[in-house]
């Protein structure tokens, strides 16, 4: 009977908990958004705004080293991304800019580690796209790993969280620079999880609201 009941405090805990997942979500989109993209042909995925910070510091934690995983975070998710809507490319209304591509046009413009000193339609001129789409990824840290993995431990796999994250992806037109759509996400980030898996959970929840979806 013991067995049950904690069968059953489980399942439940799960469901609040996938709830409260899929609660945490917002969508804009602009009232021009159909018509714009209906003349988008490429679109080019900007590197990710990405910061990671901790509730509490770890022991030598590097000020540079911090700087440097955000840096890599940055390209990962980017490239992440655009692996994930190239394997979905037959559902979509547009191309996808190669983010190597994209990456190399941005040295080249001089604005490759500093888009926030450039506006949208700047941006999409100078990779030669019809929109682009960015946003970005926040992760604070709020526990140790071997902490949660004590905590899972001792809840039966429901204390294993080892921080929380937000996504935010943003549509911009290319000629006018204007949003068109916005997407906000949180989620937590689990022992289980790695970046890559993070990146394919978030994107499914963003593939059901995507705009260029057919």
């Amino acid at each position: 009977m013991k067995k049950i009941l904690l069968m059953l405090t489980i399942i439940s805990l799960s469901v609040v908990a996938k709830a409260q997942f899929e609660g945490s979500k917002q969508i804009f989109e602009s009232p021009n958004l159909k018509s714009e993209i209906s003349e988008h042909k490429l679109v080019a995925i900007l590197p990710f705004d990405t910061k990671i910070s901790y509730k509490k510091q770890p022991k030598n934690f590097s000020v540079e080293g911090n700087k440097e995983q955000e840096k890599t975070m940055s390209k990962s998710i980017q490239s992440s991304m655009y692996t994930f809507l190239l394997r979905k490319g037959k559902n979509y209304s547009v191309e996808f800019q190669d983010v190597d591509k994209t990456n190399i046009l941005l040295k080249k413009a001089g604005m490759a580690d500093k888009l926030d000193e450039f506006t949208k339609d700047e941006v999409a001129k100078a990779l030669g796209v019809d929109a682009v789409l960015g946003g970005r990824f926040e992760t604070e840290q709020t526990k140790s790993e071997a902490g949660a993995i004590a905590s899972a431990v001792l809840f039966g796999g429901f204390g294993g969280k080892t921080g929380t994250g937000t996504l935010t992806l943003t549509l911009n037109n290319g000629v006018s620079g204007n949003l068109l759509w916005r997407f906000f996400k949180t989620m937590d980030d689990g022992i289980t999880t790695s970046t890559d898996d993070l990146v394919e959970r978030m994107m499914r929840k963003v593939s059901r609201n995507f705009p260029y979806t057919k």
